[in-house]
């Protein structure tokens, strides 16, 4: 797991918060943010709307980052 305070980079089964929001990813492909869960492909970009934070996928790599209007 790393991070500073825009991203978080998650693997299957990690969790963490990306500020005040929880993040984590509850299996391969599954993805959950402020208990919005959302299904993602390898290559793949999703946004948790309910949290503002964008998530994506690169193999095992889940990066979960704020939009401009959450960083704001």
């Amino acid at each position: 797991m790393t991070d500073n305070a825009d991203t978080l980079t998650l693997k299957p089964r990690q969790h963490g918060k990306l500020g005040i929001i929880h993040c984590g990813v509850t299996r391969e492909g599954l993805v959950t943010v402020a208990g919005e869960q959302l299904a993602i492909e390898d290559g793949q970009e999703v946004t948790a709307t309910r949290a503002a934070v964008k998530v994506t996928r690169k193999g095992d790599d889940y990066v979960f980052t704020r939009t401009a209007a959450q960083a704001a």
